[in-house]
């Protein structure tokens, strides 16, 4: 039986926030694995990280799922394919971008400190 819709875009908003729990949480874990001296982990997740910022590169900056997401609207609003206030969809690169870059360069001088 198809999904109405209605419900295969609940599912995708449900699936892409996941995915981006998933990513938020790697984001995070970069500078506390490098702070508790756990440069593996750091690398670790430093390259799941990186991965997923390829295949946005791959996908001109978006999320695959967002083009699975348009089949099933016509609303284009920033948050129409995710469950997030529209403000952190709006500013989700910006945001976790920064975090990211940040959290590398601190990880980064830790190795080097270490």
């Amino acid at each position: 039986m198809a999904l109405s819709p209605a419900a295969a875009l609940r599912a995708i908003r449900v699936l892409h926030t996941v995915v981006w729990a998933f990513f938020v949480a790697a984001i995070v874990a970069v500078p506390i694995s490098a702070g508790h001296g756990r440069f593996d982990l750091f690398a670790l997740f430093t390259v799941i990280v990186l991965v997923e910022v390829a295949v946005l590169v791959v996908n001109r900056l978006r999320c695959p799922l967002t083009g699975v997401a348009a089949r099933y609207t016509d609303d284009r609003q920033d948050n129409f394919d995710i469950y997030l206030p529209l403000w952190v969809a709006r500013y989700n690169k910006q945001i976790f971008g920064t975090l990211y870059v940040v959290g590398v360069t601190y990880g980064l001088w830790r190795v080097v400190a270490s």
